[in-house]
């Protein structure tokens, strides 16, 4: 070997042994480790999945358009806290219900958990004639109380609603069913618990309403409820995520969300 391809073979290995020196090796502990390899194991198996943001969901609905075709098939596969009914919602929502929700929490917000006086929400109440108040009672211990208290007020003066408690194993189930599903929230919204009930207990269901997004399909400012603009918390619903999952039940035939005017497109079930 000649002396200047000696030279750069001792040069090169002498910049090796000072990055070496810079750089000592080092050994990660056993539990981190063990920890890499969980993660990239996880993500192997269940790769990151990215949320559409509310644009491209919109621009997905308007792409599928408003065909809808009934499938028996799969609907078979498959088995909103005292909304006001007033005439100055009679056009979004008709005059007309059968049972109505009633999430523990407005008890308590709206009405002192009917501690101090009883009539106002009994006049509330009226609006709704012979409707049941579905409550979920027990899904968690603040809501039982003031749950208790509705039954026993309407009881008291011989209101014409009657009030329904949610069976909790038929809540936990609904909850593990749409987490396997993808629906990662700390709750499910009040309207997919009753959309779950209807799908076991109804033979065709058309939903209305369900928009959470901040602008209509035509890019049209609108509020988060037909009566106010109050947002969930933060990270207690997974709104998008539900609205996905009712999305694919619509594609599939399973049930019939409406999104356009009702008064423009007929609710019946195209054959």
């Amino acid at each position: 070997m000649s002396p200047c391809g000696r030279a750069r073979r001792q040069t090169s290995r002498g910049a090796m042994a000072v990055l070496a020196w810079k750089f000592p090796r080092t050994r990660l502990p056993m539990g981190a480790s063990a920890l890499c390899v969980v993660v990239l194991c996880w993500l192997y198996i269940f790769p990151v999945y990215r949320l559409p943001n509310e644009k491209e969901i919109v621009q997905g609905v308007l792409q599928q358009g408003t065909a809808w075709r009934r499938n028996q098939t799969a609907a078979r596969a498959f088995r909103c806290n005292l909304p006001p009914l007033s005439s100055e919602y009679t056009k979004d929502v008709g005059s007309k219900s059968q049972l109505v929700t009633a999430n523990p929490s407005i008890i308590r917000q709206r009405f002192q958990n009917l501690l101090w006086s009883r009539k106002t929400f009994v006049d509330n109440m009226k609006i709704y004639n012979h409707s049941y108040i579905y409550m979920p009672a027990f899904s968690m211990k603040t809501g039982t109380e003031p749950s208790l208290r509705v039954y026993y007020t309407l009881s008291d003066v011989g209101a014409n609603q009657t009030v329904l408690f949610a069976n909790p194993n038929f809540l936990r189930s609904i909850g593990k069913f749409w987490k396997s599903r993808g629906i990662h929230a700390k709750r499910l919204s009040t309207g997919l618990f009753l959309v779950s009930a209807a799908l076991g207990l109804c033979e065709e269901v058309a939903i209305y309403g369900f928009w959470p997004f901040s602008v209509n399909m035509h890019e049209q400012p609108i509020s988060h409820h037909y009566y106010d603009n109050v947002l969930p918390f933060s990270g207690f619903h997974a709104m998008p995520e539900e609205f996905l999952q009712l999305w694919y039940l619509h594609k599939i035939g399973a049930l019939r969300m409406q999104l356009d005017p009702c008064e423009d497109t007929s609710l019946q079930p195209t054959s």
